[in-house]
């Protein structure tokens, strides 16, 4: 299979695209791939305010108990699970979504994953009851699961080697606005659905903003890839992806509805939807894997695979429950909480670029990404562990150390994505990128199935969130022993 035709990066008409003169970093003269970054972040930005949003919602309605939440046993489980429900509908076209994106284009499969996007959120604010709200909220993750892995491949086409890490990192920095914009901004939003709405209906208004925000900017994405895209491939990759989309929304709805009806606790029945993607990786093994062999089989990419399990359960787990933690933990109001919060996802407007930066830069000194990726996760275990303890031995945590904590993790954590990004393209042959990037993904969301409901299952058994937190810390610890086996260059690819 070779890459879509749409995806080579045409030259600089001076300096040609791949020379190390026409890869002058930002401070120089603009060049055509620094647009691409900037329209990816945009789409970054309301594809992950889309999918945090559901966090705050689900505190706003436990707080107030409003809507399905209101009479639940255990409401942080619930909560929990409808996160985790989320993310399995997300993981579960990772895999595929990178497929077709080096089979229709990667910038198709882009355009097809924002517009989808954007009319599912907008459909969820009209939505009431539990199974609907569920299902409406998987069909949002099947087509947000075809962004990430085509826009990952498409930087790293555009982008001369020399800057690619940070390319991964400025576009990325989208994914700590958007989770700001999410945690932050829903507050505000559900202020604004009260001029409109019942108070108790007013969480509604979040979805409608959030969804035709993503909606103008996947419009606007068609317009900027308009001579790349036919409609016909654009309706064909669309059916594809609806069919994948159409069978894991049945086989994780059946997981849901069997589950319950079996008396299976909220837990059991998240670890059953991750059995369900890794029966679909073993799936992929037997069909395909001849042809994707080099990204399945590979040691040093089965190893980042596994780490990002961890990199996207601490991600997941905080960005969905960051307010509640700091809520409980204070005993702030929702706003302060959100305010407070926002410092651990906004620690990445730093974060991702200054990682990809440095990733690049230390490259270029003979510094391999994995001995900088190690060396964030060190620091990032080390600040978890500290925000764990003082949980538990304050006996009032002050917002300000938290979001001191919880910004100061946040930022290594946020840096070292970048460089893990870069390292997955360099490992995988470049005809098959997206499908690694879609394997690494699908299997690094394992984390963030289970990280919301895990947690939710903890804080409601133990009454806070500090086992939680420190079930985190271990994972992430967990991750870095698992970077240490991954083996990498310290020279710049060719």
């Amino acid at each position: 299979m070779k890459a879509a035709p749409e995806d080579v990066p045409a030259p600089d008409p001076v300096t040609g695209g791949g020379s190390r003169k026409g890869a002058v970093g930002m401070a120089g003269r603009l060049r055509p791939w620094h647009s691409l970054w900037l329209l990816l972040l945009l789409g970054w930005t309301v594809s992950a305010a889309d999918r945090a949003v559901t966090g705050p919602v689900v505190s706003w309605m436990i707080d107030n108990g409003v809507g399905f939440l209101a009479d639940a046993d255990n409401p942080h489980a619930l909560g929990g699970l409808i996160g985790g429900l989320f993310f399995a509908g997300y993981m579960l076209t990772q895999f595929p979504g990178g497929y077709l994106g080096d089979r229709y284009g990667h910038r198709t499969l882009i355009v097809v994953s924002l517009l989808w996007a954007g009319i599912a959120t907008i459909v969820t604010g009209f939505l009431g009851g539990l199974i609907a709200f569920i299902v409406v909220r998987v069909v949002t993750g099947l087509g947000e699961g075809a962004f990430y892995s085509n826009d990952r491949t498409l930087v790293t086409a555009a982008t001369p080697p020399r800057d690619r890490s940070l390319a991964m990192g400025v576009v990325i920095t989208g994914l700590a606005f958007g989770i700001t914009i999410a945690i932050v901004g829903t507050p505000h939003f559900i202020d604004v659905g009260k001029w409109v709405l019942p108070d108790v209906e007013a969480w509604r208004m979040a979805f409608w903003i959030l969804g035709v925000a993503t909606l103008l900017v996947g419009l606007a994405t068609t317009w900027y890839f308009r001579t790349h895209l036919q409609l016909r491939t654009v309706c064909l990759a669309t059916a594809h992806l609806g069919a994948y989309a159409a069978v894991s929304l049945t086989l994780v709805m059946a997981v849901y509805v069997i589950g319950d009806r079996s008396g299976l606790s909220d837990l059991w029945i998240a670890v059953l939807e991750v059995a369900l993607a890794a029966g679909l990786v073993l799936f992929a093994l037997a069909r395909k894997g001849e042809e994707l062999g080099p990204v399945l089989k590979n040691r040093d990419l089965l190893l980042l695979y596994l780490a990002n399990i961890a990199i996207l359960w601490n991600l997941w787990f905080f960005s969905f429950w960051s307010v509640s933690i700091v809520a409980g933990a204070a005993h702030s109001s929702f706003a302060s909480a959100a305010l407070t919060a926002g410092f651990n996802a906004g620690a990445g407007i730093l974060g991702f670029p200054a990682g990809g930066w440095l990733s690049d830069h230390g490259l270029r000194r003979g510094w391999s990404r994995k001995s900088i990726m190690l060396s964030c996760t060190a620091v990032q275990a080390l600040l978890t562990v500290a925000f764990a303890w003082y949980l538990g031995a304050a006996a009032q945590p002050s917002l300000w150390v938290m979001g001191v904590l919880l910004f100061t993790a946040s930022l290594f954590f946020n840096a070292l994505q970048p460089v893990g990004h870069a390292l997955t393209a360099e490992l995988a042959p470049p005809d098959l990128r997206g499908s690694a990037f879609g394997m690494e993904n699908l299997i690094g969301e394992t984390g963030a199935v289970l990280s919301p409901a895990v947690g939710g299952v903890l804080r409601d058994s133990t009454g806070s969130w500090t086992a939680a937190v420190w079930l985190d810390a271990a994972i992430v610890a967990a991750g870095f022993c698992l970077l240490i086996g991954v083996r990498s260059r310290k020279s710049l690819p060719g």
